[in-house]
């Protein structure tokens, strides 16, 4: 049964399509592509069917990742098939636990930066929308600090389904 992680910022054109591309890559390093699907949405429909933002793209190429996404918005009956909902930020996690229809659903939502022993206290990934291109680079360090870690959880998921 495959295990399936999304993605979640604010309008799905930044953050969230940039973890789904740089944990799609984790988990094909790792051999698990048959076992885990990784997708992303927003919280918001405001960029619904767009690419991801040029500076999004432009990183992740420049990084040796994919960047093939088109944008849409989460919708609370994905819990229902989901195992795994990552907030990119605090106000993601927020809105994710209103729009959670059981206490099960809302327990499968995650802050991402959590993942990430070295975050410390702040768990956000800051929106680097409004700024410029560094912006974008240092949302990618974070991102892929906490893949590493979001590798280990869902590897150890597996483990248990396996057992």
């Amino acid at each position: 049964m495959t295990y399936r992680v999304c993605f979640v910022c604010t309008g799905n054109i930044c953050r969230s399509p940039m973890a789904e591309s740089v944990f799609r890559a984790r988990v094909a390093e790792a051999g698990l592509q048959d076992l885990v699907a990784v997708d992303s949405a927003g919280t918001d429909g405001w960029h619904e069917g767009e690419h991801a933002d040029p500076r999004t793209v432009s990183v992740l190429e420049e990084h040796g990742y994919g960047a093939e996404h088109v944008a849409r918005r989460f919708e609370p009956s994905w819990f229902a098939r989901l195992d795994l909902v990552i907030a990119l930020d605090s106000g993601h996690l927020r809105t994710l636990r209103r729009l959670a229809p059981t206490g099960e659903d809302e327990a499968k939502i995650r802050l991402f930066r959590s993942y990430d022993a070295a975050a410390g206290d702040d768990l956000d990934v800051p929106d680097p929308y409004y700024g410029q291109r560094d912006g974008f680079e240092r949302c990618l360090e974070m991102v892929e600090a906490a893949s590493a870690g979001l590798l280990a959880a869902v590897r150890e998921e597996l483990e248990e389904r396996a057992a």
